[in-house]
């Protein structure tokens, strides 16, 4: 077992991390450095494949915006069950964000030297900042890396999986354990703070837009230790991910295409879009990915169909030249107008508890990005929110960690030595299970998208949890070296439950959540119907 001390530790190489330990870089007070985690190398997240943009309120130079538009889409598309003091600091401080990419190098897509917003489902304006058309996320990534790079006081562990977290009797963070999965070793990491940054869940479903990486370890990393999950229910599916037979990552169809106007349209030749919601195309994400599925169901196909030809191809392809790539890599032939797509898991809004300053339940271990519920979201997220929230809360949690340094831990006690010991005893039992442990997730991906899917129902849900737990023993009973794939199923594990648990406590519909034996929209008893604190439901 190897040891090492930092002032702080980030988990997770996405926007939210990276850009939190390029901050905190600026200033020199960080005696025992700034350690990041990442369990693949630093640009495989979710991150990079962002496509649509950024939302940011410049009121100045866009006139048709204002906050108070801002936060009246974002809490309509929540459902009204957002956090209100949490949505008006984030469209407050939005200008701010973009304003720091730029300073970072950042270059956001112009319109004759002038910023170029663009209009997505759901937004009352255009407000949305891209850059390279559709490549947002990535151009972001890369900037933040190469800053990363040029930076002396910042460690970076590539190939490392954090596995458990330091928590002494009196709920405080003291570090990390890790594992890495090149060598097979752990390491102990002391740390004064810690911040989880790992994103979100969508390797639990069997088709998704998320990479490989999105196994929801940090959600598992803080649930173990004790800290308050919230919203757990609240899954987004994505309406347009790209159809592509026989693969369960599927590349996104941003929704910017249907802003700048492309159409829904079944393989009957229908634009059906309207028959559901008077916003057609541009409905919240959720009443678009029903729509969608309700097509699918009516007609008997697989798949619907966007028809770019409503933009004009050649315009379409200088505008989305990321999503032109990804057809042409996929055989699909943009001549015909038409791009075949289908709902797939896109974003989740539950998670870690956070306050304002992203602190968790837990005493010094702080969660930003997608596996925070901060609030923000509410019951759905609004196109292109969650690039802004990565950024605020990264940007405000800098700052105050700046301003409460202390060195890391010297002393522990038996709870967190008990715990470094049981690995250190543990580091070599165990065989190689990966082949049977990759069969039971790939069963858990089917078991969490028929059951626990857009449209769920208590029998579907009861179902889900009984196989989860006898999933749960199964794993229990085989003897598993220690493995990434490992470390993951189990994460994997823990998530699917949560969110099923709480999906089968909501007796209502509302926003992602949608019940087909509650069917009817409401927000009565929001609150409390399977979100805040969850009892401790999981195998011992």
């Amino acid at each position: 077992m190897r040891y090492s001390k930092y002032n702080v530790v980030i988990i997770g190489s996405g926007i939210s991390g990276l850009y939190l330990a390029n901050k905190l870089s600026e200033t020199n007070k960080f005696s025992d450095g700034i350690l990041l985690i990442t369990k693949d190398k630093l640009f495989s997240g979710s991150s990079a494949l962002a496509q649509g943009g950024m939302v940011s309120v410049i009121p100045e130079i866009n006139k048709s915006d204002s906050i108070e538009s801002h936060i009246k889409d974002t809490l309509k598309a929540g459902c009204g069950i957002n956090n209100l003091s949490v949505v008006k600091f984030v469209s407050e401080n939005s200008a701010l964000a973009a304003q720091e990419l730029i300073r970072y190098g950042v270059e956001f897509d112009k319109i004759d030297k002038k910023l170029n917003f663009t209009l997505e489902g759901a937004h009352s304006c255009p407000r949305i900042l891209h850059a390279c058309g559709d490549s947002t996320g990535r151009i972001i990534e890369e900037v933040l890396c190469s800053c990363l790079e040029k930076t002396s006081n910042v460690d970076v562990y590539e190939d490392t999986m954090a596995i458990d977290l330091l928590i002494n009797a009196n709920n405080e963070c003291k570090g990390v354990i890790c594992f890495n999965a090149y060598n097979k070793s752990f390491e102990t990491i002391y740390a004064s703070k810690v911040v989880i940054a790992t994103g979100g869940i969508g390797q639990i479903y069997k088709n998704t837009t998320n990479p490989a990486v999105s196994t929801s370890d940090g959600i598992a990393l803080a649930y173990r230790a004790g800290a308050e999950m919230e919203n757990m229910e609240f899954v987004q599916f994505h309406p347009t991910a790209l159809y592509c037979k026989n693969k369960t990552t599927m590349p996104l169809v941003s929704e910017s295409a249907r802003g700048e106007g492309a159409k829904l349209v079944d393989l009957d030749g229908e634009y059906f879009a309207k028959n559901y919601h008077h916003l057609a195309d541009l409905a919240p994400r959720d009443i678009v990915a029903r729509s969608i599925m309700q097509q699918m169901k009516k007609t008997n196909t697989d798949y619907v169909n966007l028809d770019i030809s409503q933009i004009g191809i050649e315009k379409f392809k200088n505008r989305f030249p990321t999503i032109t790539k990804l057809c042409e890599e996929n055989g699909i032939d943009l001549s015909s107008g038409l791009i075949p797509v289908v709902p797939a898991e896109h974003y989740f809004m539950g998670g870690i508890k956070t306050d304002l300053n992203s602190l968790t339940s837990i005493k010094n271990l702080y969660a930003i990005g997608e596996c925070a519920s901060t609030g923000l979201h509410g019951a759905n997220r609004l196109a292109s929110n969650s690039l802004l929230e990565c950024v605020v809360f990264a940007h405000n949690l800098a700052n105050l960690l700046s301003l409460d340094i202390t060195a890391p831990p010297k002393k522990f006690d038996e709870k967190i030595k008990n715990l470094v010991d049981f690995y250190v005893e543990n580091q070599e039992s165990g065989n190689s299970q990966d082949e049977l442990i990759m069969m039971l997730f790939d069963d858990l991906k089917k078991l969490m998208t028929n059951n626990v899917g857009i449209t769920r129902t208590e029998s579907k849900l009861t179902e889900a949890i009984e196989d989860i737990e006898n999933m749960e023993l199964r794993i229990k009973q085989i003897n598993c070296a220690d493995s990434k794939v490992k470390f993951e199923f189990l994460n994997a594990l823990i998530t699917s439950k949560l969110v099923a648990t709480a999906a089968l406590r909501r007796k209502n519909s509302i926003g992602a959540h949608y019940r087909a034996d509650f069917p009817h929209l409401s927000v009565e008893n929001n609150k409390n119907e399977g979100s805040m604190i969850y009892d401790k439901i999981l195998v011992k």
